[in-house]
This record gives structure tokens, C-alpha cells and sequence, in this order.
């Protein structure tokens, strides 16, 4: 079966996907925009729960949410509870590179359909797990029975812990990064894993914890506290470790300054006209300026009030580390995600057309990207189960007998 992406560099690459929700679909659409061919299996009865979130049209089959993050992948709907079902995966394993699930603990086992009894049928398959707090495989969490979503992961693995206003107002983090951060960590492992076996032969289990993806999204709190033993507490707009750096308010809006080196300050005081300050003691270092973090964001703070977004953007667009603090209304107007291809329209079925978040990677000879819909429940199962050598008068049954969709 063919990949709907042309011409990805994962072009030939077929991956069973056995996933839902956020993290696991997330990380499969990163496969499947590179043009692996992704075969997502779905329950028979309503599919992936994303189908039905986000619906604004009662006359849409999928909302925006399923839309975005399945898009380019086949969809079969089996009930894997049967042993038909579960046999039609075994057999597209046979011939697959790899296989993603995101199942509870012990879920997949039960089935009949666990890596060791895959990876007796193929040897060479990479068997992806994305879970909570990871397989008992690669390490017994205390958690391992735990479910878990984004805004769990992100409490336990440290995010939360240093986001908000102050260290009494813990935030989570707007986007789900709980999910989209492991599955983007899986997506390498799967690579990583996939270039091995071509060198070997050899399959293995690849095991991402969500609350692990989001410890190593935070680590600076690692070094910290191991090297100094500071507890890192949420720091508002600002940064620990260099100063100006974070998010400053505008006449009609707020804006992004960064200045991790001298020079960019300096920069800055040229801007704001405040050359007197080039040489003080308070503002002269990165050092000096943390030791007066107060002072400098105020003395910052104070002159970008006074300005617009736009004269902000005028003054220190391209001079130093700068940017406004986008609305979605403004990245759709901005021309640099129409040069980037990062607003693609696809097709959105009782609807019309709408627009999704492309591929962030480009590239030269293999470019990937967004070329087809989200599937329909079951749109292709026909496809699928004659590919994986079943007859017509098989699928026939299964369908009469609620086994496939």
C-alpha cells in the first residue's frame, strides 16, 4: 500500500497504528507526513475518541481536533476483542516495519497481540509503546497501572511545577505538550530503531513514558537542583538564568525580548535611548543585570508600554532576539507561515475545506507534508484486509458479523 505523502523520505515504511487520543496519533502523523504508510486501527463502533471531539457542524463525521492529527493515514475498524480481529493484525504484522500502541499496561497482552508474540512473527518489527509512565519492560514505574492524560504528565514530570505567575499559582501549559512532547521523543526511537534493524534485522520494543518526555523537556530543574540544590518555582515571564529574557508588555499587546549577551543589551539601550545605562554597574553584565532582575524588567517594561506591536517590531525586528506575541488571527495574516507551508487547507467533509498545522521539517530532496484528509471510520478497511490477503467473501463476512467496519 502506498502512503497518500509522495516521494517522503519514509516512503515504503508501513506502521501499524493502534493508538488514540493525542500522543500516539501525534506521533504516527509525524511518520506519516515523512510518507510512511500508516494503517490506523480503529474500534468499530465510534473509532478514536478525537472523531468526536471539537464537532462544530453536526453534519462534519470528525471535528478539527481528529482532523488535524490523523491526517494522511488509512483508517480499518476491527474489534480486536475477537479473535478474527486480532488475527487480521497479526497478519498485517507480518509484513509491517512497525507497530504503535498507547494502550494501558497489560492491554495489548491480553489480546494476544503483545511484542513478544509479534516479534516471533517478525523479527524485524519495531513495537512502540507511548504510555503514561512507561512499560514494566524497560523499567517497573510504582505508576505503571496509572492512566493518564497531558495535563497529568505535565503536573508529574516538572512543567507545571515552574509555570505560572508566581511560585504560588502553578499553570499548565496552554498546548498539550504532556502528549505531543513523548510522541515526538517516540518518533525518534522509532527512527533510531527502524535504521537498526535495517543494519541488522533485529526488531525491539521502544517504550516512551509521557511523564519521562516532559522530565526531559524540563531538564534545566535536573542540573539545578542537583547542582546547587535550588528548587525551581515558577518564574513568570522571566528566566532564572538570563535577563532581559521573557515577555514585556505593548500599547496593544504583549512582545518577546531575549538578550542572552551583552551586546544585545547594549542594542536595546540604543533603541530605548538609554546609552547613559551602557556602563552602570546594575546593567553592564548578564551577572549584574539577574542581580537587578527587578529593576531591568521595569526599565524595559516601562519604555515598551509606550509602543505599539507594530513600532515595536520597527524598532527591534532583525536588531535582536525580538518578537510579538502572536495571536491565531495574526499567524494565519502572517506571510511567513504562507511561505512555510505551515497553514495547509485540506478538505473537511460536511464543512468544506479548512485549514491545519503542516509539517515543520523541510526538506531539500524529500519534502513531506499534508496531502490527504483524515479517513473516514473504516474508509479503507477493504484496502487494507485485501493487501493483507484476505478475499473478498472473507471481509463480507467479517462486516455481517460486526468484526470490521
Amino acid at each position: 500500500m502506498d502512503s497518500p505523502v509522495k516521494n517522503g523520505s519514509l516512503e515504503g515504511v508501513i506502521v501499524i497504528d493502534l493508538t488514540m487520543m493525542l500522543a500516539g496519533p501525534y506521533c504516527t502523523m509525524v511518520l506519516g507526513d515523512q510518507g510512511a504508510t500508516i494503517i490506523k486501527v480503529e474500534p468499530i463502533e465510534n473509532g478514536d475518541m478525537t472523531r468526536q471531539l471539537n464537532i462544530s457542524k453536526t453534519s462534519m463525521p470528525f471535528g478539527g481536533y481528529h482532523q488535524s492529527i490523523n491526517r494522511n493515514k488509512l483508517s480499518i475498524a476491527i474489534d480486536l476483542k475477537t479473535s478474527e480481529g486480532a488475527e487480521m493484525i497479526r497478519r498485517l504484522a507480518k509484513d509491517a516495519d512497525v507497530i504503535v500502541e498507547n494502550y494501558r499496561v497489560g492491554v495489548m497482552d491480553r489480546l494476544g497481540l503483545s511484542y513478544e508474540s509479534l516479534h516471533k512473527i517478525n523479527p524485524k518489527l519495531i513495537y512502540a509503546a507511548v504510555r503514561g509512565f512507561g512499560d514494566p519492560r524497560t523499567g517497573q514505574s510504582p505508576y505503571a497501572q496509572w492512566p493518564s492524560f497531558d495535563v497529568v504528565a505535565q503536573a508529574m514530570g516538572g512543567i507545571t511545577g515552574i509555570t505560572g505567575i508566581n511560585r504560588d499559582t502553578p499553570i499548565k501549559i496552554g498546548p498539550g505538550v504532556g502528549d505531543i512532547v513523548p510522541a515526538l521523543f517516540s518518533a525518534v526511537g522509532i527512527l533510531s530503531a527502524l535504521h537498526h534493524a535495517q543494519k541488522t534485522g533485529e526488531g525491539q520494543f521502544v517504550d516512551v513514558a509521557m511523564y519521562d518526555g516532559v522530565l526531559a523537556l524540563c531538564e534545566r530543574i535536573v542540573h539545578q537542583y542537583s547542582v546547587s540544590g535550588v528548587i525551581a518555582e515558577p518564574e513568570g515571564n522571566s528566566h532564572p538564568l538570563l535577563c532581559p529574557f521573557g515577555i514585556f508588555p505593548a500599547k496593544d499587546g504583549w512582545i518577546s525580548i531575549a538578550c542572552p549577551k551583552d551586546h544585545f543589551w547594549i542594542d536595546l539601550l540604543n533603541c530605548m535611548e538609554r546609552k547613559d545605562l551602557i556602563d552602570h554597574p546594575d546593567y553592564s553584565t548578564n551577572l549584574a543585570r539577574i542581580q537587578n532582575s527587578k529593576k531591568t524588567i521595569e526599565l524595559v517594561s516601562d519604555w515598551t508600554k509606550n509602543l505599539t506591536k507594530k513600532e515595536l517590531t520597527a524598532r527591534l525586528g532583525g536588531l535582536l532576539p525580538f518578537g510579538p506575541v502572536n495571536r491565531v488571527d495574526e499567524i494565519f495574516s502572517d506571510p511567513h507561515t504562507k511561505i512555510r507551508d505551515m497553514l495547509p487547507t485540506v478538505e473537511q467533509p460536511g464543512f468544506g475545506n479548512i485549514q491545519i498545522t503542516g509539517t515543520p521539517i523541510r526538506m531539500t530532496k524529500t519534502q513531506g507534508g499534508v496531502s490527504r484528509r483524515a479517513a473516514f471510520l473504516g474508509e479503507d478497511t477493504d484496502e487494507i484486509l485485501l493487501y493483507a490477503g484476505y478475499s473478498s467473501n472473507e471481509i463480507a463476512f467479517f462486516k455481517k458479523n460486526n468484526i470490521i467496519k
